[in-house]
């Protein structure tokens, strides 16, 4: 062994010690059960099964289970359990261990946890099916046998966002698309608040690594002012609560870059015009544990002397805990500096709850884990609807995991009074479907606080429902566009696929009988043709729409099987191409259309395709999100191996990200301003003379661009309109928005994706 890599190993004891120190030193200042031997087995078990091996970063394999293990223990505050499991969470995927072994050496409850945690991360999923969808199918379903199995699996992903830098960019997509999509969310409904805003924070990093660095380099600049606000505005309630003789320390709580981004992003303003991005948070030890609730309302009202409260801002959780155990009282409050600033105000205990959620509300056992199970087993529940009527298609499979758990929640009463707890954004027949299915599909309406209401009417919290029934009513396809919890999309397409099933069938006789009687048989061909003739993509979707009568067969459909019918192919490339970015051809110059580009088999995904004028052709741009150069985008290999270009925000590269992450493609721009691309803009302000004007100068006369098109509605002295522009890239958009921001009256200035 040469000198050099002597060293190295020696510098890899110290880290693996260290780490595992560190591991130790934490589970020993907590609260549960000292098994600090067997957490030494479960460590040098591990360091043995993952000896030799590296991680991408370089450093050797076992500092990511230890690390795992910390989170576990720090972050969620599991006992030794749950601590074994994370350091074993990856010997039966990547050794030659197997679960008997792991059940042999650390018992049942360890093994079944492993068991599950493997469950997870294995599987052998095809092209077309989305391993990640199925990946979260798995996980829900281990859930029901322990719940640890999904906390281990969330501080599992949160290191490996920790360590994302090694990853290739497409690869970093994909996981940063997928944790922001999946994981935390449902960090967020475990009451993981922390890890949740980690994992939400790093996949912004990932995807918008330039926003980002912006965001992070204006906090830094605002730091200082930022901390003599906080010791200006906390002075006299620290002041007030020392004399009414409470044990309590005030935080200072600031916005992540994500957060910041994201409402920067939603309420198309800038960094400078958020007012919230610090927060106060006060957390007191409670002299009567039974009276905390009280202390918490006596120290708002001690904050009432003290500062004016926003009437529109106050939230209580303190009566009504959020559904993943969060308690606390929000209050905003004015600043002698002009500012409003939102304080939080919770016990050691709420404060405990918020950190490490339902872990710490169940306060687990180390064998077993408390009755205090209530919230748990309705979630449970929720899920197994979920999975014991799966959509067939994976991506509708995460919307409804989307849906529900990851909803907040309001309270509602049936006519007896009794409170059911929905999704927040509920319609009454979500309502009527989550009682009983026959009251869902036979549902007209119902009445809200005794008034009458139809279907759709969103219901709020405190509403008292009855719903209204008719046997002659069946469910309707409108349906689905208002309804949003799983449950009732689940049970109306269930009813609208059995309807659509029947509809097939008979449109599939017609067919047959049409077709006989002109003496011909029914082949694949033939239905395929007459498919096609009428602009219909399926089989089923033909059948259905001749069952339905939506379409006729007559003379012309003879015409076109005997070749008499010879239809004009529409030119480019339909649907999937309708947004190509425009560029002015020479007169008289007929612009080609070049061959979309398809991927080889011997692709290299790991390299960034560039887009230049050359090729930008050879890409699909969908409609979802019209991206343009300067948008930090991404590539999506579809079914026929084409690349489709999104915006890394578009709504539907979300879920690519999340369900198809082996097609993803880093995507980079090498564009030199002598293409135009569309873009639109949209205003909103006070109507005035003269205002269309003045926006039309700054965009034509100072910026030198094209307008394509201007609509304008005015009412009541307030305008709302777009502008259709053509444009080189984002920059140029950004340009546009900064200059209408000089217009006297104009108040919202976005652009739409």
């Amino acid at each position: 062994m040469d000198e050099e890599q002597r060293q190295r190993e020696v510098a890899d004891e110290k880290m693996i010690s260290a780490a595992y120190d560190k591991l130790i030193a934490d589970y020993l200042a907590s609260r549960h059960r000292k098994k600090v031997d067997l957490i030494t087995k479960a460590f040098n078990f591990a360091r043995q099964a993952h000896k030799g091996v590296r991680r991408l970063s370089g450093e050797p394999y076992i500092m990511h289970p230890i690390a795992v293990a910390q989170i576990v223990c720090e972050d969620i505050g599991l006992g030794s359990t749950s601590i074994c499991a994370a350091l074993l969470h990856d010997v039966v995927e990547d050794t030659d261990y197997t679960v008997e072994d792991i059940e042999n050496m650390f018992g049942p409850k360890i093994a079944q946890i492993v068991d599950g945690l493997t469950k997870i991360s294995g599987g052998i999923f095809g092209e077309q099916a989305s391993a990640q969808a199925e990946n979260f199918k798995k996980l829900l379903l281990t859930m029901s046998e322990d719940i640890r199995v999904i906390l281990i699996k969330i501080a599992d992903r949160l290191h490996n966002m920790r360590t994302l830098d090694s990853q290739p960019a497409n690869k970093q997509y994909k996981i940063a698309g997928e944790t922001l999509y999946l994981y935390a969310p449902l960090a967020h409904r475990l009451g993981l608040y922390k890890i949740k805003s980690e994992l939400e924070n790093l996949s912004f990093k990932f995807e918008h690594p330039e926003e980002y660095a912006a965001i992070d380099k204006k906090l830094e600049a605002t730091r200082v002012s930022r901390h003599q606000l906080f010791d200006q505005f906390t002075k006299p309630i620290e002041e007030a609560l020392d004399k009414m003789g409470i044990a309590y320390e005030i935080k200072e709580r600031v916005k992540t870059p994500y957060s910041i981004w994201n409402k920067m992003q939603n309420k198309h303003v800038t960094f400078e015009e958020i007012y919230d991005i610090l927060a106060v948070r006060i957390i007191f030890t409670p002299k009567v544990r039974a009276e905390e609730v009280n202390e918490c309302f006596n120290i708002y009202v001690a904050l009432a002397k003290i500062y004016k409260i926003h009437p529109d801002r106050t939230r209580d959780w303190l009566n009504h805990p959020k559904a993943n155990g969060y308690q606390a009282l929000h209050v905003t409050l004015m600043s002698k500096q002009g500012h409003w600033i939102e304080v939080q105000i919770r016990s050691d205990r709420m404060n405990e709850i918020a950190e490490q959620g339902l872990a710490a509300h169940w306060k687990y056992k180390e064998n077993d884990y408390g009755e205090d199970e209530g919230e748990l087993n309705q979630w449970l529940r929720t899920i197994k609807e979920i999975l014991d009527d799966p959509q067939p298609d994976a991506m509708d499979f995460l919307d409804a995991i989307k849906l529900n758990l990851f909803a907040s929640e309001i309270f509602v009463f049936t006519p007896k009074g009794e409170i059911k707890t929905m999704p927040a954004d509920c319609t009454v027949l979500d309502f009527a479907f989550s009682i009983h299915t026959f009251l869902g599909s036979h549902c007209i309406g119902a009445k809200v606080n005794h008034k009458l209401v139809p279907l759709s009417h969103r219901l709020q919290s405190g509403d008292q429902v009855e719903i209204l029934t008719s046997k002659s009513h069946h469910v309707q396809p409108s349906w689905i566009n208002f309804v949003s919890t799983a449950k009732a999309k689940a049970k109306i397409q269930a009813i609208l696929r059995r309807i659509s099933r029947e509809q097939q069938k008979t449109g599939e006789e017609m067919l047959t009988a049409w077709l006989k009687k002109n003496g011909m048989e029914k082949t694949p061909a033939v239905v395929d043709q007459l498919a096609k003739f009428h602009d219909v993509g399926r089989r089923d979707e033909f059948y259905q729409a001749l069952g339905e009568k939506r379409v006729i067969l007559g003379e012309k459909d003879l015409d076109e099987l005997k070749g008499k019918n010879k239809k004009k192919k529409s030119e480019g490339g339909g649907g999937w191409r309708k947004f190509v970015p425009f560029v002015k051809a020479k007169k008289d110059e007929k612009e080609e259309q070049p061959e979309l580009f398809v991927v080889p088999e011997n692709f290299n995904r790991k390299k960034p395709i560039y887009i230049n004028e050359s090729n930008i052709r050879q890409y699909i741009f969908p409609d979802c999100c019209h991206a343009i150069p300067g948008d930090d985008t991404l590539g999506y290999i579809d079914n026929y191996n084409r690349i489709e270009i999104h915006k890394r925000t578009c709504p539907v590269a979300n879920k690519l990200k999340a369900s198809y992450g082996n097609r993803i493609l880093d995507v980079k721009w090498d564009m030199h301003k002598q293409l135009f691309f569309d873009a639109t803009i949209r205003l909103g302000g006070i109507d005035r003379r003269g205002l269309l004007n003045d926006v039309t100068r700054v965009i034509s006369q100072q910026m030198s661009l094209d307008i394509r098109k201007v609509v304008f509605t005015t009412e009541d002295g307030i305008f709302d309109g777009t502008i259709e522009l053509r444009v080189h890239d984002r920059d140029e958009v950004h340009g546009i928005i900064d200059s209408l921001k000089e217009v006297d009256d104009l108040k919202e200035i976005s652009q739409i994706m």
